[in-house]
């Protein structure tokens, strides 16, 4: 019985993680899901190994276990790669950014979204899935006054970007073919410095190839920008899908460690982020923190402030 046991699992143990290794020799759309949950699926892949040992001691289990480890290993280094050193604590912040995915059907905690919005004090404020929050536009725009998205620059209510200074520049722009006006830009003064915004709604990783061609989009985006750049929004990928990680080499943007996770929102701290807020140089995160009440969406939101560097 153990023998067959041990048979079992050690055929299925192989195959998730030859599913994961998968990832360092060719790009599989399918197993998108897979290469983001990578620190998930090794530890899992570690507590089989386990039990495959306690079944039968076999060179076979060792060689799974030490997959699965340096598995595990090169996702962490992964997820740090990209984690630029935050501006001291004695810095004060430039601004302060909210980005929240508050889901397009969430119409009965609209009202309570828009209270805490207001609340913030968040300086630009970047909703995704914004239609619940359209007929509290008039409320909002007492504290925010300035606005792109939802009848402002376009009627369409995807990306709605709150700002309580007015832009020096604002855009509404698409990303690959598959979904329209999913990108917005804009630039606002702060204390005589221009930042630039790009807001990101990216497709779903195993949506085809569609979120590839966008993220050659993107990049493109942040390539005419020579402002100091913040780049916000939902990819629907963690950091660790190797599209993302190519996109962030490629853009020079940073972001911090651990980023907190966003999704699944029973999951809390065992999920994974694939809402991000990302800087580029001269900016520095300052600090990026989780919005603990999802408020009735599928996402948590994130509350970021930003320094320059010193």
């Amino acid at each position: 019985m153990k023998d067959t046991l041990y048979c079992i699992g050690s055929v299925l143990l192989s195959l998730l993680l030859a599913l994961m290794s998968l990832r360092y020799i060719t790009h599989v759309w399918l197993l998108a899901f897979v290469y983001s949950f990578q620190i998930h699926f090794a530890l899992a892949a570690i507590a089989g190994c386990l039990v495959l040992l306690l079944l039968k001691r076999h060179w076979y289990a060792y060689l799974l276990l030490t997959i699965a480890v340096m598995l595990l290993g090169h996702g962490f280094i992964m997820l740090r790669e990209f984690a630029a050193t935050p501006a001291r604590a004695n810095t004060p912040p430039l601004f302060r950014v909210m980005s929240f995915n508050i889901e397009h059907e969430n119409f009965s905690n609209a009202g309570r979204i828009a209270d805490f919005v207001i609340a913030s004090n968040a300086d630009v404020v970047n909703i995704l899935e914004a239609a619940p929050l359209r007929p509290y536009i008039a409320r909002l725009s007492s504290t925010y006054p300035y606005h792109i998205g939802c009848g402002e620059e376009i009627n369409q209510c995807d990306t709605l970007v709150l700002s309580k200074r007015p832009f020096i520049e604002k855009k509404v722009a698409s990303l690959g073919k598959l979904w329209q006006n999913r990108l917005t830009y804009s630039a606002i003064d702060f204390d005589g410095t221009k930042i630039s915004f790009l807001v990101a709604h990216l497709a779903k990783p195993y949506f085809d190839d569609f979120q590839a061609d966008e993220l050659v989009d993107l990049a493109s985006a942040t390539v005419a920008i020579d402002a100091p750049l913040v780049l916000t929004g939902d990819f629907n990928s963690a950091i660790l899908d190797p599209r993302i990680q190519r996109f962030m080499r490629t853009s020079g943007f940073h972001t911090v460690f651990p980023e907190p996770a966003t999704w699944p929102i029973k999951a809390r701290d065992f999920g994974i982020s694939i809402d991000h807020v990302l800087a580029r140089a001269p900016l520095r995160l300052k600090s990026v923190e989780r919005i603990e009440d999802n408020m009735g969406s599928n996402h948590l939101g994130l509350m970021a402030e930003f320094a320059l560097s010193s």
